[in-house]
């Protein structure tokens, strides 16, 4: 019986060991999957799927985000457009705590409308103008007028330069 035993499981072995490489050779490179976000980089973030889980779900070779998005039924009502633009598609994660701080920019916009209107990222202090990178999409932040962030300790990013 145990040498039964010993040659299934040798036998067993050398099959895993042949398999392995086929299997490590298909999977793909954190690079490969980098470039593959970076394509469908505006459907995955309508998805809402990060860079970090398409990554790790590529490696995997279990990728959700290639699935398509299954269509709207014709019986299903249309959504009503927002009366305000979104800015961002990233929501913020808490709301406005201090003063002068606004939760959406056209709040922001009627409190100071001779101003310049920036993004405060309340964690780090510091502001963002519109059409940066940062603006309206980082986790804990609020719409203020530009001259009121000195008071709030707020300072401007030193990589971009005034609009």
């Amino acid at each position: 019986m145990k040498p039964l035993f010993a040659g299934i499981l040798c036998t067993a072995l050398v099959g895993g060991l042949y398999a392995a490489p086929a299997a490590l050779a298909q999977q793909k490179t954190i690079k490969e999957c980098r470039a593959e976000w970076q394509a469908n980089k505006a459907e995955n973030q309508a998805k809402r799927i990060t860079e970090a889980a398409y990554i790790s779900q590529c490696r995997a070779g279990t990728s959700s985000a290639t699935t398509p998005i299954p269509p709207a039924t014709a019986t299903a009502p249309a959504a009503a457009p927002s009366a305000e633009p979104r800015t961002s598609s990233v929501p913020t994660a808490a709301s406005p705590t201090g003063a002068n701080q606004f939760a959406s920019e056209s709040q922001a916009k009627a409190h100071c409308p001779g101003d310049t209107v920036v993004w405060a990222n309340l964690s780090s202090k510091i502001y963002h103008y519109s059409g940066h990178k940062d603006y309206g999409t980082t986790k804990r932040g609020a719409y203020m007028c530009e001259r009121d962030t000195a008071a709030s300790g707020v300072r401007a990013a030193k990589n971009e330069k005034h609009p």
